[in-house]
């Protein structure tokens, strides 16, 4: 597909570069005032949440900062994206110590837990990346990532209790640990896949239709919570004790929001348009169609931060009736994090796309070669993969202790070892079929695609031994 490209006078894009990085720092400081107003009101500094929030406010800057180099081609804002970075990771490094001193053990017990030592190795990997191996924006994918992780913390029940019996084992430390630093290198490569994609001369067509494709997962998954008279049904929330209502042991009470679902059926349908209009101009060949493409795919973002925001006025502090019991029940945004962070990562995902459409050209200039990104996407799974290996190896010894069976077949357990079979597929079809390029990199991003469900999707949609995770 090709595009004009319109030439402009440096000292107008260095301006327009200034502009927007004031706007940028201004907005920081803004969140960063609004947060010391809180903490002289509180009187408490160096809490975690305010720790978190600071992180989240950096983790934000530096999305957006390599969000406008898409829009002006300011090399500059990858270094101050980079910076924003690390003070971020700093904070987040803070926030983890502070958990783990007023928990009395490693942040490895729940999924909040879990989240925020997924979130901090994602930040130093991805800093590592940058000054190692000289990846300047991979960023642009795992800031966006880190983001919806800590947005997703906040909504996630953080309050600090006992462990129960079957986590007080050392062997819970090692089993995490590994999971989180497999899973950050996983998302990694991913991020390494796509800039190869990128350097490789991927059409941009075709991420066009891959974001597309996603956008359409998302909202998919969002409705299996669809009603068939268009409400969309969410889970109740005991505000007081911070936690889900439940039915029973195990059933969790499901309030259902009137007419919300048929908006998500409209963006569903948006949000695949980009897709379907691809295949019709490949099908056809008819170039022409792809400029339609582009655009329906603005009308999709547009339909997306429209639907979030309707989501979160909808669903935050509201009350809604129920089909499993009578009168009207309480719910929260935090008690449909899941939701939230799809939507969010829906909205980015599209943003990343414009970033390429806008500036491939920059993009590519700012990348190492295409072969040193395919090798180190290798390096960087042939460190997951061990540590994926041993995750399972301490988590099969971990439940012999605990349970008395190595293995019993959980959800997640089931899908940890999809996840290591996808991965070891790509090792094997390297090493013996010598694959390279770009079916290597599609092998990347579709274990990630599997680390993604195995960490959140299971824990939403199949609950098991390891609900707790």
């Amino acid at each position: 597909m090709s595009r004009t490209r319109v030439e402009q006078h440096p000292g107008a894009a260095a301006a327009g570069g200034t502009g927007l990085l004031v706007a940028v720092g201004l907005g920081m400081v803004f969140l960063l005032f609004i947060a010391f107003l809180n903490v002289v009101k509180g009187g408490d500094l160096l809490n975690e949440s305010n720790l978190l929030y600071i992180a989240l406010i950096f983790y934000s800057g530096a999305s957006a900062l390599y969000i406008s180099f898409g829009v002006s081609g300011a090399e500059r804002y990858v270094r101050f994206a980079s910076i924003a970075t690390a003070v971020g990771f700093v904070a987040n490094t803070f926030a983890a110590g502070h958990r783990w001193y007023i928990a009395g053990h490693p942040p490895f017990a729940n999924i909040y837990e879990m989240l925020l030592s997924f979130v901090w190795t994602i930040a130093a990997l991805t800093l590592v990346a940058e000054r190692k191996y000289a990846v300047k924006v991979i960023g642009s994918v795992t800031m966006p990532l880190a983001v919806t992780g800590v947005i997703l913390m906040q909504l996630l029940p953080s309050t600090v209790r006992p462990l129960v019996p079957a986590l007080q084992s050392t062997w819970l430390h090692v089993h995490v640990t590994l999971a989180m630093l497999a899973y950050a290198a996983c998302a990694l490569s991913f991020a390494l896949a796509l800039m190869f994609l990128i350097k490789d001369n991927m059409k941009t067509e075709t991420f066009l239709a891959i974001t597309s494709g996603m956008v359409t997962a998302v909202y998919i998954g969002a409705l299996t919570r669809f009603e068939r008279w268009g409400g969309l049904s969410v889970v109740a929330w005991d505000a007081q004790n911070k936690e889900e209502i439940m039915v029973q042991k195990g059933v969790r009470l499901m309030v259902t929001i009137p007419d919300l679902g048929w908006l998500f059926v409209l963006v569903l349908l948006a949000s695949a348009a980009p897709l379907v209009i691809y295949l019709l101009a490949k099908t056809r060949k008819q170039e022409s169609l792809l400029l339609v493409a582009n655009r329906a795919l603005f009308v999709s973002i547009a339909m997306q931060v429209v639907t979030l925001g309707a989501f979160v006025l909808r669903v935050k502090n509201a009350a809604y009736p129920s089909l499993d019991a009578e009168g009207l029940y309480p719910t929260s945004l935090a008690a449909s994090p899941f939701i939230l962070s799809g939507l969010i990562a829906g909205i980015f995902a599209s943003l990343l796309y414009l970033m390429l459409f806008w500036r491939r050209g920059d993009l590519e200039r700012l990348l190492p070669a295409s072969d040193a990104l395919d090798r180190i996407t290798y390096k960087t799974i042939g460190i997951a993969f061990p540590l994926l290996t041993l995750m399972i190896a301490a988590g099969a010894y971990w439940a012999n202790r605990t349970w008395g069976s190595y293995w019993s077949w959980d959800p997640k357990e089931t899908w940890a070892a999809i996840t290591w079979l996808v991965y070891a597929g790509y090792l094997h079809m390297r090493i013996t079929r010598g694959w390279r390029g770009r079916r290597a990199a599609y092998f990347a991003i579709l274990g990630f695609a599997v680390v993604m469900f195995t960490f959140f999707g299971v824990t939403y949609l199949l609950p098991g031994l390891h609900a707790y995770a």
